[in-house]
């Protein structure tokens, strides 16, 4: 969330950062906080003078008492049950004006960083390099959704029989080989210094609003009505409300978290080439890394969070390219994102299988997540998180990439994880 005071100090640098997203509506959303935070000031100015007048009317009606003057004390005490009606419409207009406030501001994206490329969609985003080598395949090689059925490693149709379409149910050399690829980004995440967690898959509204999934993607998530809980879209959403209200000691930064879950992501509206097979699912798993630190150190953070994603694709060895991701392709909370993408021979395109942001002080803001800094002021961390990484799309890219005519070779760095060299 956005801070007031920034809309107060740099009104245009805002506008100027919400039209590189293609936020619509800024400048009467921007003009309504303005207009409210002032509302709220003056209402809270009214309340405090009532109140303090009341304070000393209630002082000086004791001393008249004392005196002996009834008159004048009951004089006092008509204006000063005048003055409660006066603080008690100021408290119920000045709460209703603070959530007013809080819900607009709510509305209001991130601000890109001033590296972010100008760009409406997927097109414009930029190149940052490129790794590994494309595979060439014979022209009868399969996509991933033949090749599962052939070795018999996946089932949708068992899945859509218990559940429904986009869940599927792994099996065999199938079920293996996830497992192996959760221990394998579980095991580089932890001698690379993270801390793992095992976090919830509910959590509830607070959470979801602390993180900025709520109310952007408030359609996107599963949603327990009953007891008002949330299906996680990504273990980021419960590792960061960890430190939710917490002051952070300034010696336990940075903070860095790993954890692994399945993630629930209803995808609404997609349809297409994109969703078939294990390019786009309702619930798959996925091991993340998440960073709280400095200001001042976020952005090395961020570069150090690609370069251990890279790492692994590298491991994998899969032909991925990283991208930088313009102000019309970013996410609603980040400032600056990466995504890498590895090439899937049998489909001839790049899928998307990590994103990497910095959100800086946004999530922090509406987390209450702070530390002192070295002057003991209390200031706003930086969060951060990475996809280290998503299953379904890297499953797919091994299954593609690496079909023979006897089977599918897995990379070396998997065979002590499965317990085998190949699928077949």
């Amino acid at each position: 969330m956005l801070q007031v005071s920034v809309l107060k100090e740099n009104p245009e640098l805002v506008l100027a950062g919400l039209a590189k997203k293609h936020y619509k509506t800024a400048e009467a959303d921007v003009a309504a906080i303005l207009s409210l935070d002032q509302r709220r000031k003056d209402l809270q100015t009214a309340h405090d003078l009532a109140q303090a007048e009341a304070n000393e009317l209630a002082r000086q009606i004791g001393g008249l008492m004392k005196s002996g003057d009834k008159a004048g004390a009951e004089t006092l005490k008509t204006r000063t049950a005048e003055l409660k009606q006066q603080t008690k419409a100021a408290a119920d207009e000045l709460a209703q004006v603070e959530h007013t406030l809080q819900q607009t501001l709510y509305k209001l994206p991130n601000l890109p960083h001033s590296s972010v490329p100008e760009g409406r969609s997927a097109q414009d985003n930029e190149v940052v390099r490129e790794g590994g080598r494309k595979p060439e395949l014979p022209a009868d090689a399969l996509p991933h959704w033949d090749l599962i059925k052939k070795y018999d490693i996946i089932d949708f149709e068992l899945g859509n029989k218990i559940t429904g379409a986009g869940f599927p149910v792994y099996k065999k050399q199938g079920a293996r080989l996830q497992r192996a690829l959760i221990n394998f980004f579980l095991d580089e995440a932890r001698d690379a210094g993270y801390d793992e967690i095992q976090p919830p898959i509910l959590v509830n509204e607070a959470s979801g609003y602390g993180t900025g999934q709520l109310p952007d993607k408030e359609g996107q998530m599963y949603h327990d009505a009953k007891d008002d809980l949330y299906l996680i879209p990504t273990s980021e959403v419960p590792i960061t409300n960890l430190y939710r209200d917490e002051i952070v000691p300034v010696e336990q930064l940075p903070i860095r978290n790993t954890g692994y879950t399945p993630c629930f992501r209803r995808e609404a509206g997609s349809w297409g080439a994109d969703v078939r097979g294990l390019n786009r699912l309702h619930q798959f798993d996925k091991v993340e890394i998440v960073q709280i630190t400095q200001p001042e150190n976020s952005y090395a953070a961020l570069d150090g969070m690609v370069a251990h994603i890279e790492g692994l694709l590298q491991k994998l060895e899969l032909p991925y390219r990283i991208l930088r991701l313009c102000g019309g392709d970013m996410g609603f909370t980040s400032a600056l994102t990466f995504d890498l993408e590895v090439w899937s021979a049998a489909q001839g395109r790049w899928l998307e299988v990590s994103s990497a942001s910095n959100f800086e002080t946004y999530q922090a803001n509406r987390l209450k997540l702070r530390y002192r800094n070295e002057n003991g002021k209390m200031q706003l961390l930086h969060t951060l998180n990475g996809s280290a990484l998503a299953l379904p799309r890297i499953v797919a890219a091994l299954l593609e990439n690496n079909q023979s005519a006897d089977g599918i070779r897995l990379p070396q760095v998997l065979h002590s994880y499965c317990g085998f060299e190949k699928i077949g």
